[in-house]
């Protein structure tokens, strides 16, 4: 077993080794939750040290060294933002804490257990952009967890931890106002509706000026990295994925939560150590709701973006869904995309148009679908709403519709000679949206 698989929140050790003292052991696991929950800038200090302040150069060139890709979902290297938004007049970096997707927890769990390595990343990034502001933000219905964070600011303020002046602030609940044009959109009072690229954040963003939109997670990267060096980052994962990444385990899995893990662990031995079944035949969502599911083939398959693109998958955001036996995979995802068509901007008519038919599509599918007019007609919608959109979102549904109609395609020749199954309690959360503002 890879070592130090490692579940976040109370943080507790699955089938890992005693763990090393002193976070710069390489080997060290967890990273981002060691000594977890620090909320003190003491706590902190004494597990971690003050953040070091090296010059901009050589704090991008460590960053580019390390290969941090950002782990809110596109998997962009993050040297290349930072450089892109550190031109022009003195701009924001935004903490991108927002997590809409619903089968996701991870950031949510590392702000509560390790705030201070989240400030410290966004208080890194906006030194090396020359950022004059640092916006945190949460999604509305964490507003709990959102005061909590202000205290530590408050904390750290009074410590004389943070030399740019930090705010924090929730945004609506909605899927796609995490998307990073949206939240600048939103940030300047408007809709957290997403726009169109170009220009991006980076050049033109909130308040017209250069702005780094980041993950909470990819952030929390950077102040260590910062510390400890791009050696130390690429000691955990592979050489094509280095450090490690939090996932977030559930569906039937004995023990849910947030696992730190090396990027390139298989992917069944994170279920395992969650107390899933790597072998279940009921089909695993990888990446949430815009990622894609895979069958027991993928157990094997490394969890990162080389070992998962074979199955049509990505990491994502981390999350994985284990599907329980004799569950309705069809009928889960059919719920989902009827969902994700809600969560709609209203902007594009990939979207507008498109989903609401698609879902129509695979609602005809559960239903049982004689002649397989409906699979047709999705396989062909799947293909003509992808890339066409203000945001990823039609492309997120386009993935999810074609792996379940591979993963799941003796279920749906069931459908077909048997009719529709019974309906049953759903297993993939679908919350109820809120407004834009």
């Amino acid at each position: 077993m890879h070592p130090g698989v490692e579940r976040g929140a109370d943080v507790v050790s699955v089938a890992a080794p005693e763990r090393p003292t002193g976070a710069a052991d390489p080997t060290a696991l967890p990273r981002l939750l060691q000594g977890a929950p620090l909320r003190s800038p003491a706590d902190h200090l004494r597990v971690w040290g003050p953040l070091p302040r090296p010059r901009r150069a050589q704090l991008l060139a460590e960053v580019e060294a390390a290969g941090l890709t950002g782990r809110g979902g596109a998997g962009f290297p993050l040297a290349a933002k930072l450089a892109a938004a550190s031109h022009g007049p003195a701009g924001t970096v935004v903490v991108n804490a927002t997590e809409g997707e619903p089968v996701s927890a991870k950031d949510a769990t590392l702000l509560a257990a390790s705030p201070h390595l989240v400030l410290d990343g966004a208080t890194a990034a906006a030194h090396a952009t020359g950022a004059a502001a640092i916006v945190v933000c949460l999604k509305r219905s964490h507003a709990a967890l959102a005061r909590q964070v202000e205290e530590v600011v408050g904390l750290r303020r009074r410590a004389g931890l943070d030399p740019v002046r930090i705010q924090v602030t929730t945004a609506p609940d909605r899927y796609v106002a995490g998307q990073e044009t949206a939240l600048v959109r939103w940030l300047d009072g408007g809709e957290a509706r997403p726009t169109t690229v170009p220009p991006r954040p980076t050049s033109r963003g909130v308040g017209r000026r250069p702005t780094l939109v980041s993950n909470a997670e990819t952030l929390a990267h950077l102040a260590l990295i910062a510390r400890f060096g791009a050696a130390w980052f690429r000691s955990l994962g592979r050489p094509d994925a280095p450090g490690t990444t939090l996932a977030t385990l559930s569906g039937d899995v004995r023990v849910p939560g947030v696992y730190e893990v090396p990027l390139g662990a298989p992917l069944g031995e994170l279920i395992a150590a969650a107390g899933g079944d790597p072998a279940a035949n009921g089909g695993v969502l990888v990446g949430g709701y815009f990622g894609a599911w895979v069958g027991p083939a993928a157990a094997a398959a490394p969890f990162c973006a080389a070992g998962l693109r074979p199955f049509g998958a990505a990491v994502g955001c981390g999350a994985v869904a284990v599907l329980p036996a004799g569950v309705c995979g069809l009928l889960e995802t059919a719920r989902v995309l009827r969902w994700l068509a809600g969560e709609s901007a209203g902007q594009c008519g990939p979207c507008v148009n498109g989903l609401p038919a698609m879902a129509d599509a695979f609602d005809a599918v559960v239903a049982g679908d004689p002649g397989g007019a409906a699979e047709a007609h999705l396989v062909r919608w799947a293909g003509m709403v992808e890339r066409r959109g203000a945001c990823a979102l039609p492309d997120g549904a386009a993935r999810l519709v074609r792996s379940a109609l591979q993963v799941f395609a003796a279920d749906a020749e069931l459908h077909r000679r048997r009719g529709p199954c019974r309906p049953a309690p759903p297993v993939l959360p679908t919350p109820t949206p809120g407004g834009w503002r």
